[in-house]
């Protein structure tokens, strides 16, 4: 993964707003991980062709806090395909203050299965 341009598909952009902060007015981990984790099951749903579930957050770093104001955009990279369980590199970037400078402020990796109409696994097609 790359600290100086984003890797992968842009696959959502957002805006932090003052709900998402921490007492210290930062916002949330929490919340960078949940954008993180549907960007991720966006990608491996489209890759898959029909619906996932999150089953690990393998690797995940925080780099620099998000502020209020700051556009999240999370990029999206698969990884890796096994028989029913797609891993997916993510990154998330920020433009501070809505300006054009990009700024890592988190990557991860994140790992889902693919399920059937039943809810059970179901293979990937490849």
């Amino acid at each position: 993964m790359s600290d100086t341009e984003p890797e992968g598909t842009l696959t959502i952009r957002t805006v932090a707003m003052p709900a998402d902060t921490n007492p210290s007015g930062d916002i949330f981990g929490g919340w960078v991980l949940s954008q993180m984790d549907i960007a991720g099951g966006v990608a491996a749903g489209e890759h898959t062709g029909g619906r996932v579930v999150t089953v690990a957050v393998e690797a995940m770093t925080f780099i620099s806090p998000v502020k209020v104001g700051d556009v999240l955009c999370v990029y999206t990279t698969i990884c890796r395909i096994g028989t029913t369980s797609i891993s997916v590199e993510i990154e998330a970037w920020v433009r501070r203050r809505r300006l054009t400078a990009r700024e890592k402020v988190t990557e991860g990796k994140f790992v889902y299965v693919a399920l059937g109409g039943d809810g059970k696994k179901r293979k990937i097609a490849t």
